[in-house]
């Protein structure tokens, strides 16, 4: 049985026998999948999605069976910590196709972000599944880094705007709140699930519109992904944008950070 794991480090899943620490040597490497997640106290906002979401792309790409999935999960739910700020992630190895979850303490959370506005070009293999580019996307949050900025944004070749190195990017033109089309290589984001949901709940307008960074000049745009929640753009590094304040975020952070749940039992 899978007790409670209270400390940080990887952990790898075995059939029968759950969670146990994972030999050093199988750190690292290329993940086919991966998830993540904010967990405080032990509450989470749409625990279930992220396990669906994990569930679906391993099944993408010849990942364990279903049962197998079932059962990591039950031990993953039991070993989370009840207590605490954490920022958990579930892995599919590549090669070895062992299924692992990283246990890391939360990093301290944002309520705005500088975004690095020169126009990154998207570097991403598989850009509808979470986990084969982590790697390269870390390399891009450092490269902005050196900027003076948190987040990158990624562009297509026709410069229209597809989502940050680690989040959904949606803006309001209006009422209207807006994000790219879905037949873009765009990852579907689960806490921009969240808030496209709660839109159509308040009446607002939903609208796929392809738009370049020039183009969200003067717009207040968000940046939105399972750790942080919601976090409007304070500055655009590497390019001349104005930011208007952000007159929704604030409404919105705080319904989103009511929409925690307490893991599921079993």
């Amino acid at each position: 049985m899978t007790k409670p794991a209270v400390a940080e480090g990887l952990w790898a899943w075995t059939p029968g026998r759950g969670l146990a620490p994972a030999p050093e040597r199988t750190a690292g490497g290329r993940l086919l999948v991966a998830d993540s997640w904010l967990l405080r106290e032990g509450g989470v906002r749409a625990y279930a999605r992220h396990r669906e979401r994990f569930s679906r792309s391993c099944g993408e790409c010849g990942g364990p069976e279903s049962r197998r999935l079932v059962a990591f999960w039950r031990d993953v739910t039991a070993a989370l910590p009840r207590t605490g700020a954490w920022f958990p992630r579930v892995e599919l190895a590549a090669g070895s196709l062992e299924l692992r979850l990283l246990l890391r303490p939360a990093p301290p959370l944002g309520a705005g972000v500088r975004l690095w506005a020169a126009g990154q070009s998207d570097p991403r293999t598989v850009p509808r599944r979470k986990g084969p580019d982590l790697d390269t996307l870390a390399r891009v949050r450092r490269r902005a880094a050196g900027e003076g900025a948190e987040e990158a944004v990624l562009i297509a070749p026709s410069g229209t705007v597809l989502e940050s190195a680690t989040a959904s990017v949606l803006w309001w033109e209006d009422d209207t709140l807006c994000l790219p089309p879905p037949r873009l290589p765009v990852l579907r984001g689960v806490t921009a699930g969240l808030v496209q949901e709660r839109a159509l709940r308040s009446g607002f307008r939903i609208a796929h519109r392809e738009r370049t960074v020039a183009e969200l000049d003067g717009r207040e745009v968000w940046l939105v992904n399972a750790l942080h929640g919601i976090r409007p753009v304070t500055g655009w590094l590497g390019r001349p944008m104005r930011v208007p304040p952000a007159e929704r975020a604030g409404e919105w952070r705080a319904w989103l950070d009511s929409a925690v749940e307490p893991l599921p039992a079993d």
